[in-house]
This record gives C-alpha cells, structure tokens and sequence, in this order.
C-alpha cells in the first residue's frame, strides 16, 4: 500500500490539473497503450451501477457547458495517505483492492469525477453514473430500483460505494461478477437497460466534448479518450470514495486503543458490543452481549471477505453469485443507504435485524457462518432494547463529512 501511495504522489505533482504531462504519446504507465476497449455488452440491468431520473448527478455534462473544477486539484492522494491508522494498518491494507497499475492519482480521479456526474455517459444524456450512487445517500440509492435511461427498472438494488476500495477478493456487482473494479466501471454504460451506449460510441461522445481533451491529458498525457483510460479514471475516483468521520471512527482519533466509551453513548456502545468486539475480545457468554455480526462485517471497517448466502429464502429465486450468495457491502453509511438487500426488501435496518434475529431461513447454501453448532438457522435471540441498541450503533458509522465533501461533490453547475 505505502508503494502505491509513494507511486501515486509522484505521478500527481507532475499531473496538476491544468497542466499537461510529458509530451507525445507516450501517455500514464497506467494506461495501456490507448487500446480500445470493445469487448461484451456489460451489465445484464441487474446491476448496482445505474438510473435515476434525479438527484446528485441528475444533470450534468452536455446541459451546462462543461464542469466547475477548482484551478488546483482537490488533494486524493493526500487523503488517502492520510488517513487514519484503523484504515492504514496490515488488515486493511490486506482488503484494499487497488491493482498496482491504476493508484489514485489527484489528476486520474478529477477526471473520474467529472466522469461519474456527467450524464454524457449515457444515451440520451439524461443519466450519469450519481444519478443512483448519490453522495447525499452514502453513494447508494433510496429508490428499491433503479431508473434507467428509457425508465427502464434495474434487476437489483443499488449498491453503496463506501469504501469500495477496502474489499480484497476485489470483485464487484451483488453477484460478483465484474472481476474488478476497472471491469465493473464500465459495465451499466453498456447495459440496455441503464446507460444504453457502446464503448464505441462512449468514446466518440466524449472525445466531442471541449472539456475532455485537458483533463486526460492531465491523467493520461494525452487527450486520447479511449474506454480504457475512462476505466480507469471512473476507478480512481470511486476508490478515493473513503468514509473515515464518523461518529465511530472518532473514538480512534488517539493512539492506542479505540475510547469507545468516552464516544459512543451507553445504547451505542451496548449496540457496538452486541455487534461484536472483533479478534481479542471476550468470546460470547455470560456477561458478553456479543451475537457476533463481526464475523461477516469484520474489523473496524466493518468489510467482508467473499460473498455469503444470509438465508433470505428458503428456496433461492436469485443464484446471485452461486446458491443464492451476494456480495456483503460495507457497512458504513448503511443508515441512509435503505433499502436493503440485493432486492431492497427491508426498508429500515430494525427489519434487517429482525430478519437475523428471527428470520434467517434454512437455506442449502445458508452460510456455515450463520448455522447453530448443530446445523440449525441461527437465532440472536434480541430483546427490544437489544435491536434499539443495535440499529443506534449502526447508524453511528454514518458519516455526514463524507456526504458533503466537495471532493466527492457533483461538479456540474445545475
């Protein structure tokens, strides 16, 4: 990780916005050459990327005449390099899925930025990648489904982009099936459903728009616009997309140990401990609280490590990534991000806890994770204040400083 830091900084202080990179063609060691992209259609109108006939991104591009970007770069690579220990430290590090040849660089994720508001991207210029990843909602969407360009519904919920970058197997969508991140990009651009544009016809759009040519010059070193370097910018940008303010991350504002109690209230630290208490805390018993959510949501990220069936069905309806298993999102900004699951099926988080209190289904595929010691659907056996203590501790990794942040903002003028 401190490689690609070290990396990245030294590519953006010689890619400041507004000024070109090194002459000719020889463009970013992260871009391939300029190759054209063209393989598949991407998405199948199932995905998480899409819609939205409003909202943080509902505008953009082709309506207002190009973007408003400050003269000098919003610093990306600074706050990542940043950030504090519980993001920096050797399990976090573990579950970062940045590929060694596209590190965030200030330059690469303005252009990603602009990208992922502009509605250019989409067929009829009325749908941009925020228009259903939606700053003021954590980068999900509020809606159970989303809008295409043709008022077309997505097959799924809208996934959270959260902290995106901090989830090791690397794969993206519900059911996992963009192998990365640079994949997943590009896929709701190409689905009929959502975006309804070619790689083709992509890059002749953009490249016929006047603010483009500077920016991928910028990132790039030239202005060659290619389904590659678009890949990679929308990347960028949406792995600088780190939730660190909350509530709960402010306990870990010291060195040493985390001041939960002198952060949390006593309801939200009650709530914390039913959660789980991670590696090295009392294991569950008399006297822990701890039902041992921690398990699939781990450490203080709160991320997973693959894809688990959570017992929603008895009999699947969706195979998702296999046997009924999706993808397990972060968690933080999960208080502004219902509904919830891969079909928006609960609208509040008590209805969530609920289900793993009481409802988790005897599914073939159930994870073990999620089993009695003796086979059976696991039961948290929540009292009424344990829930209410639970949902408060949830909704203390919302982050409203993330939610604002003008480096993340929309930069269209409406």
């Amino acid at each position: 990780m401190k490689s690609l830091i070290a990396l990245a900084v030294l590519m953006s202080s010689a890619l400041v916005f507004g000024v070109a990179c090194s002459g000719g063609g020889g463009g970013s060691p992260f871009d391939n050459g300029g190759t054209t992209d063209t393989g598949g259609t991407g998405g199948t109108g199932n995905t998480g990327g899409t819609g939205g006939t409003g909202g943080t991104g509902g505008t953009g591009g082709p309506t207002t005449g190009g973007p408003t970007l400050p003269a000098q770069s919003y610093d990306y690579v600074g706050m990542i390099a940043n950030l504090p220990q519980h993001f920096t430290d050797q399990n976090a590090q573990n579950a970062n899925n940045t590929p060694g040849n596209n590190p965030v660089t200030n330059a690469g994720a303005t252009l990603g930025r602009v990208l992922f508001y502009d509605t250019a991207l989409s067929a009829n210029d009325t749908i941009s990648c925020a228009s259903c990843h939606r700053q003021a909602e954590g980068f999900g969407d509020t809606r159970t489904f989303s809008v295409g360009f043709n008022g077309g519904l997505t097959g799924r919920h809208s996934m959270g982009l959260s902290n995106a970058a901090y989830y090791q197997p690397g794969h993206f969508f519900w059911d996992e099936r963009a192998n990365t991140l640079e994949d997943q990009v590009l896929m709701p651009i190409q689905d009929s459903v959502e975006m309804g544009l070619t790689l083709q016809q992509l890059e002749v759009k953009l490249a016929g728009l006047s603010y483009y040519p500077q920016l991928f010059t910028n990132a790039f070193g030239t202005p060659a616009v290619t389904s590659n370097r678009i890949s990679l910018a929308l990347a960028q940008f949406v792995r600088s997309l780190v939730s660190y303010r909350s509530k709960y991350d402010s306990a870990f504002a010291n060195q040493g140990p985390p001041n939960f109690a002198g952060v949390l209230t006593a309801q939200e630290e009650l709530g914390r401990q039913i959660f789980g208490t991670g590696p090295g805390g009392p294991p569950p018993g008399p006297g822990n609280p701890s039902r041992g959510c921690d398990r699939c949501h781990t450490g203080p990220l709160q991320i997973a490590v693959r894809a688990e069936n959570n017992g929603l069905d008895a009999t699947v309806t969706d195979v998702g990534a296999g046997g009924g298993r999706f993808k397990v999102p972060s968690l933080r900004n999960i208080a502004v991000r219902g509904p919830f699951m891969h079909d928006g099926r609960f609208s509040t988080l008590r209805e969530v806890v609920e289900h793993y209190n009481t409802g988790v289904q005897d599914s073939p595929n159930l994870s073990p994770l999620l089993r009695t010691p003796g086979g059976q659907p696991m039961r948290l056996n929540l009292t009424t204040n344990e829930i209410d203590a639970l949902v408060a501790f949830m909704q203390t990794l919302t982050d409203n400083a993330f939610m604002t942040d003008p480096m993340f903002s929309n930069p269209f003028t409406p």
